[in-house]
């Protein structure tokens, strides 16, 4: 479909594209309506959303036309564009970014900040609308075109972002709600971002580290957590003395970081990690498609095009704090409480505190007027 650069001003500049897909209900004469999904990240694409719901859930996709769309700025949709690969690749892996040495720090910060200049010269017209509240908008759209007076709606993690603020600036349009996930919405993005090393490093020492002592007998790692914590970091130190050629790519301890905190995000997918660390621990032990299929996985701890559209968002959405020598102070403290992802918030910080400042409107989320929506988080998430 085609949405307006700036709802608040259509007509204005080129308009933009939203991809959209559909998955029919099964059973039409049973139909309650339509069921909008999106994506998490801010980031990912939604596009198969529907059908991924259908297959999982085959009652709902009885009762619903489950629809889903690629956010602006994401995928199929209008996209907004960045640094390039490695530019990206080298904002989360170059150096290491427990180092807090000031040739350290200021090498972060400069990184950071030619990221946003790339942002603003390959898409500085576009960047002012890539926010979620101009995203609630086409969703709108979106339901008017399918011919709906009320959608009801599933989101997680980012999705709970766009499921509040659209409920909030439309409540006459929402049916039945669920957020799963929930992002702290009803606070800022700088608060969300800052909170997370500590649920990442507590998924970490709680969780991962007594499950991997307590399976020592298939992964050597250690018989206690702080024998196995300990193991780690003797890797990571490693890997910083001497990076690991693995098939081709560079693994430095950063790369290690960035691996361990996205595959602790689920427990199903702890025993990953435990390979993963006994892979790059002994390499020549590997067979060579193992080998091949991780220098794969850790080659690109974030993708261009998704932190292109996630940076646009989280640093427009909400108000960041501007000033460079704060986030140098406050991720040196984070970073040596919580190493897992403290040491990585100055990278985030820098973008945000080098992006533009926003002019997006502040959408305050109370839940006021609204139905009953049902809100759900599992323990210990490590990022919600």
């Amino acid at each position: 479909m085609t949405v307006p650069r700036d709802w608040y001003h259509p007509g204005t500049g080129t308009d933009l594209t939203v991809a959209v897909s559909r998955h029919r209900a099964a059973d039409p004469a049973a139909r309650r309506g339509v069921l909008m999904m999106a994506a998490g990240g801010p980031g990912a694409s939604g596009l198969g959303r529907p059908a991924g719901l259908a297959a999982y859930s085959p009652k709902v996709a009885a009762a619903y036309d489950v629809v889903g769309f690629d956010q602006r700025g994401v995928g199929a949709s209008t996209q907004v564009v960045c640094s390039d690969q490695d530019a990206v690749d080298a904002l989360f892996t170059s150096g290491d970014l427990r180092d807090r040495s000031r040739r350290a720090v200021d090498a972060t910060v400069d990184r950071a900040r030619n990221f946003v200049r790339d942002c603003e010269r390959r898409s500085g017209d576009l960047l002012p609308y890539i926010t979620t509240d101009q995203a609630v908008h086409d969703m709108d759209l979106f339901r008017a075109l399918l011919g709906e007076s009320k959608v009801s709606y599933y989101g997680p993690s980012y999705a709970t972002f766009l499921g509040a603020y659209y409920a909030t600036e439309f409540p006459h349009r929402v049916d039945r709600v669920v957020l799963d996930s929930n992002i702290g919405f009803t606070g800022s993005w700088q608060k969300f971002l800052t909170g997370q090393p500590m649920s990442f490093q507590r998924r970490f020492e709680q969780d991962f580290l007594p499950w991997l002592a307590a399976n020592d007998a298939t992964y050597h790692r250690g018989r206690t957590a702080e024998e196995a914590k300990t193991s780690y970091e003797r890797l990571r130190r490693g890997l910083g003395e001497h990076p690991l050629d693995l098939e081709g790519t560079t693994v430095t301890p950063n790369h290690l970081d960035a691996a361990a905190t996205s595959i602790i995000y689920s427990g199903d997918r702890f025993p990953d990690l435990a390979m993963l660390l006994g892979v790059l621990e002994h390499p020549e032990a590997a067979p060579p498609a193992a080998r091949k299929a991780l220098a794969e996985k850790l080659k690109h701890p974030l993708g261009a095009q998704f932190a292109a559209d996630f940076f646009s968002v989280i640093c427009q959405d909400t108000p960041w704090n501007h000033d460079s020598a704060f986030w140098v102070r406050r991720s040196a403290a984070d970073g040596a409480a919580y190493p897992m992802a403290g040491a990585r918030e100055l990278t985030f910080a820098s973008v945000c505190a080098a992006w533009p400042r926003s002019q997006a409107p502040r959408v305050q989320v109370t839940g006021r007027g609204l139905p009953p929506i049902m809100m759900l988080n599992s323990l210990h998430d490590p990022a919600t």
